[in-house]
């Protein structure tokens, strides 16, 4: 790490899959290493089984789900914004408590695609959170306000899913 550097932010984005799975390994590794860790899944809301696991094995790291338990498929329903600004305040308490090491922030680049907040508030915790806050955001649509506020920036690109050959989700690997 760049000895300049107290913590940095990363951004997972793109189309392809492994967004979210990239996060929690990271936030994972964090853990192994004593960390402390706060993930704040926007728009869903089901139990997936990395949840089930995390919550169960490994209390380094606090997982709240600010979601429906469905994607949003056309426009955002009163219940989803009223969802993802409650998650919004909720990261904004907890990145100034100093009590997390690192913060999952999964999905919140589709919460901003739905304008379920402003990226003006999503970049105003970011520049105030504390110095050694490592900072982890996930989500399609990153926008290039973000991507230039990032340390890192990583882009997962789809060449070949099984969900064009009619393989459905499947437990333990989608979700």
């Amino acid at each position: 790490m760049n000895s300049k550097m107290n913590s940095c932010i990363h951004i997972y984005t793109g189309n392809g899959k492994g967004k979210t799975t990239a996060a929690f390994g990271q936030a994972l590794r964090a853990a192994g290493a004593g960390m402390k860790v706060y993930i704040a899944q926007f728009v869903k809301g089901l139990d997936y089984s990395e949840i089930a696991v995390v919550r169960k094995n490994i209390p380094q790291i606090r997982i709240e789900q600010f979601g429906r338990g469905c994607f949003i498929v056309k426009e955002p329903a009163e219940e989803d914004i009223k969802a993802a600004r409650r998650g919004l305040e909720k990261v904004k308490s907890i990145v100034h408590t100093g009590n997390f090491d690192m913060v999952v922030l999964d999905e919140i680049f589709i919460a901003l695609f739905y304008k379920l907040f402003s990226i003006e508030e999503v970049i105003e915790i970011l520049e105030n959170k504390p110095d050694k806050l490592e900072v982890i955001m996930t989500g399609r649509y990153a926008p290039a306000e973000l991507i230039e506020l990032a340390d890192l920036v990583t882009e997962m690109k789809e060449v070949k899913h099984y969900y064009q050959q009619g393989v459905e989700a499947r437990e333990g690997i989608e979700f």
